[in-house]
């Protein structure tokens, strides 16, 4: 912690740093009309204490509840864990501002089968109150029955399919979006959607939020990480992009005005980013998602990066389920599935399930086309 003798000492040299540090023309302080006033109630912070032991009771239970499914083979390990940051913000412009938000968190991985016939899954729960996080005993239960799910995995022949991605995986084709329309992004013209403002990219019915004010949220807070005051932002309405994701320097790159939502780390300077973001849930429900597919993909688990965020081209590793008129039959693993992001968006139909259980989320989704590579 500093003393206050050594304030002056912090001072000259942050001057010192500043002198030799290149210009740039796009570094600014918020106007005095834009910073935020009025914090709202977030309702982000637990209260509640909770002690190492108790943690590592937590994770010692939800280990148990899973080894003590008939089936299961071993454990890759367990963990529970829990926290507290603080943010204080004080700027030049007059801006001063602090939050708090608290989390809990609990995750197992288990294994199934021996040998090289051994399959692993899990299951993990993450939330900002304790009395919203998944009983130790339900996470364990659930990893079991996904890894008892997946033994004796099949390969399918190579073609095009319809896939459906589990909501464990279908939030990270909502992070790949957000990539896209980051303002750094787009002021580096290194994005495949970089002249797409204003297009439709989805259809009709899809909306994607970023809602830094959402009760309980993973990653909510009361103003930007410029002092700017924030709110809900619409990305896609009715599947037209609406919004680049802008903070106070990139927006001026571009000749816009910020969206408040600027983040950064302790000793970082200011960058775009998202807060809890998700996909609006969309009229049916996952099972008729899959109900009229006679043969496609149900996937759970991808491996590897394979995004092209300048061509927006995909491809990825891939495990999960195969489906057969309308059920899924059996598990299926060393899969690749590859396509076109702008294709995977127009052709895109969310279920009716959304939950919040990470920061970027969305309901299981349906891909009327892909490539599924297998044999």
């Amino acid at each position: 912690s500093l003393r206050p003798d050594q304030f002056d000492d912090l001072a000259e040299r942050a001057v010192q740093m500043a002198r030799h540090t290149p210009d740039d023309p796009y570094i600014d302080l918020a106007r005095d009309t834009d910073i935020a006033r009025d914090f709202p109630n977030l309702e982000n912070y637990d209260e509640t204490s909770i002690s190492p032991n108790d943690l590592k009771a937590m994770a010692l239970e939800a280990e148990s509840a899973a080894l003590e499914v008939k089936g299961i083979s071993n454990s890759e390990g367990a963990e529970s864990g829990s926290g507290v940051s603080e943010a204080f913000l004080v700027s030049s412009n007059g801006f001063s501002g602090t939050y708090r938000q608290s989390y809990f968190s609990c995750m197992v991985s288990v294994l199934v089968g021996e040998g090289t016939g051994m399959e692993r899954d899990y299951e993990y729960s993450a939330k900002a109150f304790l009395e919203d996080l998944q009983s130790p005993k339900e996470i364990g239960k659930k990893a079991a029955d996904r890894a008892l799910k997946r033994q004796n995995p099949r390969k399918v022949k190579t073609d095009i399919y319809p896939v459906i991605m589990d909501p464990r995986i279908s939030s990270s084709l909502v992070r790949n979006f957000a990539k896209a329309i980051n303002g750094r992004s787009i002021a580096r013209k290194s994005s495949f959607l970089k002249d797409k403002m204003k297009q439709q990219l989805f259809s009709p019915n899809i909306q994607i939020i970023d809602d830094p004010h959402l009760p309980r949220g993973l990653s909510s807070k009361p103003f930007d990480a410029e002092g700017l005051a924030n709110q809900k932002l619409t990305l896609i309405k009715e599947g037209v992009l609406q919004n680049w994701i802008l903070d106070l320097s990139t927006a001026k790159q571009l000749g816009l005005k910020s969206n408040a939502r600027a983040a950064r780390g302790t000793s970082s300077p200011p960058h775009p980013s998202t807060t809890n973001l998700y996909m609006e849930n969309g009229d049916v429900s996952a099972k008729q998602l899959i109900g009229d597919v006679k043969n496609g993909f149900y996937v759970t688990e991808t491996m590897g990066m394979g995004v092209n965020m300048i061509t927006g081209d995909f491809s990825q590793g891939a495990s999960g389920f195969w489906i057969e008129n309308g059920e899924l039959a059996y598990p299926v693993s060393e899969i690749t599935i590859a396509s076109n992001m702008l294709e995977m968006f127009k052709n895109l139909t969310p279920a009716n399930d959304l939950e919040f259980k990470y920061s970027t989320n969305a309901p299981t989704l349906r891909l009327e086309k892909m490539t599924v590579a297998g044999e």
